[in-house]
C-alpha cells in the first residue's frame, strides 16, 4: 500500500476518546515515548545546533518585544532578495527554545535561503493566546525591519509539532507569503484531557480560536508534512487538516513522508535538499505560477 492510502493509516485513538483512560491519551501526544533514542537525537540537535550559532553570530538575540524570550536568531542570505523561512519551534509550547533548533537552517541556507528563528514564552509563563500574540508581533517586526537585516525577500512561514500549529495560524499575516506546517497539532480539543493542560490550561476560547482545523480557510499555498511513523492523532491531524483545505479549494500538497517519524522528519530540512527543502522551494515557485 502507498504511503498515503487512507486504508494503511494507523487508528486514531481519539475516536474512543472517552472510553480511553488519562493514561492512554497522554500517550497518544507523547512523541517522546514513541522515538526510544529521541533523547539523543535531542541532544545531538544541540550540539549541531550550539556549532551552527557559533559559526554564525551576526545577528542573533535580535529583539522583537519586551519579554526575554521575545528574540530572533537571524541567518540572512548572500543576497537580501532570497527567501526566507521563518522557522518556529515546537515543544508543546513549553519546552525548547530558538538557539536548540538552529542547526535546521542549514538545508535552506543551501539552497541560498535566509532563515529567521523567532523565540516565545513558554507555558505555563504564558498562555497560548499569549504565545500566538507573540507570534504575529515576531512577524509584524519581520516584515518591518528585516530589510535592514538584509532579509526582503518572500516569508515562507515554517514551524514544527506545536510550531506547525502556531504558523498554519499566522499563515493569513500580511507578511506571509506560503506556509510549511510539519508534525503539527491542529485540533487542540482533545489536548485538555492530557497532562499536556497542566501548563497550558486551555479555555474553550482558545480551542475554537486556535485550533487551525476550527478556523476560516486561508487561500495561500500551505505545504502540511508529515512522518508515517508519527503517532496516529498527528498523522490524522495532518490529513484532516489538508482535506479541509482541499475542500475549500485551498492550494498547497500534502507531504507524507515514509518511515519518517516526529524527530527524523526534521533531516529532510537540515539536509541539503531534503524533501523538506524542496518543498520550501517549490512554494515559492507556485507563487509566480
Amino acid at each position: 500500500m502507498g504511503v498515503d492510502d487512507p486504508s494503511a493509516l494507523p487508528p486514531d485513538p481519539r475516536r474512543d476518546w472517552s472510553r480511553l483512560d488519562r493514561a492512554a491519551r497522554d500517550a497518544a501526544y507523547d512523541n517522546n515515548a514513541a522515538v526510544p533514542d529521541s533523547a539523543a537525537r535531542a541532544a545531538a540537535r544541540n550540539a549541531a545546533s550550539a556549532a551552527y550559532r557559533a559559526a554564525h553570530p551576526g545577528a542573533l538575540d535580535i529583539p522583537y518585544g519586551t519579554a526575554p524570550r521575545e528574540a530572533f536568531d537571524l541567518y540572512p542570505a548572500a543576497d537580501p532578495a532570497a527567501p526566507c523561512l521563518v522557522f518556529i519551534h515546537g515543544g508543546y509550547w513549553q519546552r525548547n527554545s530558538r538557539e536548540l533548533f538552529a542547526c535546521f537552517a542549514e538545508g535552506p541556507a543551501a539552497a541560498g535561503w535566509s532563515v529567521a528563528m523567532p523565540g516565545y514564552t513558554l507555558a505555563p509563563e504564558a498562555s497560548l493566546t499569549t504565545i500566538s500574540a507573540e507570534i504575529g508581533r515576531a512577524l509584524d517586526w519581520l516584515g518591518r525591519h528585516g530589510p535592514a537585516h538584509g532579509i526582503a525577500g518572500p516569508l515562507v512561514l515554517a514551524g514544527w509539532s506545536a510550531g506547525a500549529q502556531l504558523a498554519a495560524i499566522h499563515l493569513s499575516h500580511p507578511a506571509v507569503a506560503a506556509g510549511l506546517a510539519i508534525s503539527g497539532v491542529y485540533e487542540l480539543a482533545p489536548i485538555r484531557d492530557t497532562g499536556l493542560n497542566d501548563a497550558l490550561k486551555l479555555t474553550d476560547d482558545e480551542v475554537a480560536t486556535l485550533s487551525p482545523l476550527r478556523l476560516p480557510i486561508t487561500r495561500k499555498l500551505l505545504a502540511i508534512a508529515y512522518g508515517t511513523a508519527e503517532r496516529p492523532a498527528l498523522v490524522h491531524d495532518a490529513r484532516a487538516f489538508h482535506a479541509r483545505r482541499s475542500a475549500d479549494h485551498a492550494p498547497g500538497p500534502l507531504i507524507p513522508i515514509a518511515g519518517a517519524d516526529h524527530f527524523s522528519i526534521l533531516d529532510e530540512l537540515r539536509r541539503p535538499g531534503g524533501v523538506l527543502v524542496r518543498a520550501a522551494i517549490d512554494l515559492v515557485k507556485g507563487l509566480s505560477a
